[in-house]
């Protein structure tokens, strides 16, 4: 047993030796995944690297399972979900020290994971009746047409999650899904498929049927294109690179997708804006999970008057945050995730020092405290043709700009080809709500850096540009999980020219028309008066 694991809590100390429940029993446990500590580099444990074949076998459970759940009552799916919300509150420190060991970020960070899952089992499960029941709709005329609007389950959903966010990536947006009727299948990502594997747990001790929400623990490469290939829709997180692939293999099935990918985000303050408020909300925006957070900002967009106070404010406080490879809830920086990222935090820093970037703070990669840690870091002198400037780098690095107006620090935050997520620092809340407004992100907060549209699970949430499609939370996260069906009962004469015994067919479809048309301006008088 590791360092880590013997800190840990005994309810989940199975989960991290391996003794879990996979998908499929019979997936040869010799080609194995070993799974490390970022904060250490330790062996946690190892899970079997599924094949194909174990993809085809979860698929067809799934689907099996799928079918029993679809008939069962809404309230009764929708009651796991209320047990799953009491159950991850109840055992909050357990998961708690599961996402730290696996995922290498701080404590606090990790208690975001937390509220996430815990405000989407609660909305969709106290909402879900609101958007599934069958509604009425408008017919095609006025008390002669009865039409409904039925909503059906895909059927078998697979998800592919990243390791950034291991608990909510894995479990929030598969919430609407199985409330829906449907059955999931999902692909954790290699470094963290333990959280994903005790969430399945948690699910069943819900109530949850067998194979209804399975876990495929594997490489992308090998199981991500054969669960594209078996299943009724996708919902894929990650980078923009992949989520490519991913539509372009859905698209060859015919099969819809949901994708939340990279961004680039911009942090735009105003002159009036409050500093201290402003740079707290840098801070939080930027160095959350060590900036590997999709909607985390890395580039700061700051008016002439308020520029010199900010950064230098910014920097101090920068400077001043703690990195520490703990449990504890007071550490503010944890590990990046892997040699990977840290490579590649490496190597864009390098480039943009190398093309004259100035390192105000940090820059250093701090081994001291673990073997991917890497401090927080304010650059200026950012240029366009430096990688940092347009790629996402995906850490704790964030460059801050000086602009002359609002005017054009929006104009520079639109300079990408991502639109996640951005904030607006003022204190007109108006002028605040306008500018954002203007803003070409899927969300975007005023005062506030991600947490308060993130929250706001009534609202949807998503990308543009190359930030992804289709949108989570809110009515668009639930209903995509479904396909519409329209029904139409025509209570009067059909909607075609009549057949007239006697009557010439021209003279018959002539007063046809006529008639019809009379009818339309009718209709749309009174679609005026209303």
């Amino acid at each position: 047993m590791t360092l880590w694991t013997d800190r840990v809590r005994p309810e989940i100390t199975g989960a991290l030796t391996g003794e879990v429940s996979l998908a499929d029993d019979a997936v040869d446990a010799r080609d194995v995944i070993t799974v490390e500590a970022p904060f250490t580099g330790e062996e946690i444990g190892t899970v079997p690297a599924a094949t194909e074949a174990d993809v085809t076998a979860a698929a067809e459970r799934a689907r099996a399972a799928q079918a029993e759940w679809a008939s069962r009552p809404l309230e009764q799916r929708a009651d796991v979900l209320s047990r799953f919300h009491d159950l991850v509150l109840d055992r909050r420190e357990e998961l708690l020290d599961l996402v730290v060991i696996e995922s290498g970020k701080v404590r606090r960070d990790a208690f975001e994971e937390i509220l996430d899952v815990a405000t989407n089992a609660r909305y969709y499960g106290s909402r879900a009746d609101e958007f599934l029941t069958t509604r009425r709709r408008h017919g095609a005329i006025p008390l002669l047409t009865r039409t409904e609007e039925h909503r059906h389950p895909r059927g078998v959903v697979g998800m592919i999650s990243p390791w950034n966010y291991p608990l909510t990536l894995a479990v929030s947006d598969a919430l609407p899904a199985l409330v829906a009727g449907n059955a999931v299948v999902l692909k954790p990502a290699e470094e963290t498929p333990f959280t994903a594997l005790h969430v399945a747990q948690l699910l069943e001790a819900a109530g949850l049927p067998e194979d209804v929400f399975s876990v495929v623990t594997g490489r992308g490469s090998e199981v991500g294109p054969a669960l594209i290939d078996r299943v009724d829709y996708v919902a894929f997180t990650g980078s923009t690179e992949t989520g490519r692939e991913v539509a372009r293999r859905a698209g060859e099935n015919l099969v819809d997708c949901s994708l939340e990918l990279g961004g680039k985000n911009p942090m735009v303050v105003l002159a009036d804006a409050d500093l201290d408020r402003a740079v707290q909300g840098a801070v939080h925006g930027a160095f959350t999970n060590a900036g590997q957070l999709c909607i985390s900002f890395e580039r700061l967009y700051v008016e002439e008057p308020l520029h010199d106070r900010f950064l230098r404010r910014f920097a101090e406080r920068t400077r001043e945050l703690g990195l520490e490879a703990a449990l504890d809830y007071g550490v503010e920086v944890g590990s990046l995730a892997s040699s990977d990222q840290l490579e590649k935090v490496e190597a864009h820093l390098a480039d943009a020092v190398e093309k004259g970037a100035t390192v105000v703070t940090g820059g250093e990669a701090r081994p001291d405290v673990g073997p991917y840690f890497f401090e927080p870091t304010v650059l200026t002198d950012v240029t366009p043709e430096m990688d940092l400037a347009r790629e996402e780098t995906f850490g704790p690095i964030v460059a801050v700009h000086r602009v002359a107006d609002a005017e054009e620090a929006v104009e520079r935050a639109n300079d990408s080809a991502y639109g996640l997520n951005a904030s607006v620092w003022t204190d007109d809340a108006e002028r605040g709500r306008e500018l954002a407004a203007g803003i070409d992100c899927g969300t975007v907060g005023v005062n506030d850096p991600y947490p308060a549209a993130w929250a706001s699970v009534d609202a949807p949430m998503g990308g543009m540009g190359d930030s992804g499609l289709g949108r989570r939370h809110g009515r668009e996260g639930i209903l995509k999980y479904t396909q519409s069906q329209t029904v139409a009962e025509q209570r009067g004469p059909p909607i075609a020219p009549p057949d007239v015994p006697g009557v010439p067919r021209d003279v018959a479809t002539r007063l046809y028309a006529r008639t019809t048309t009379g009818l339309l301006r009718a209709l749309k008088r009174l679609a005026e008066v209303r």
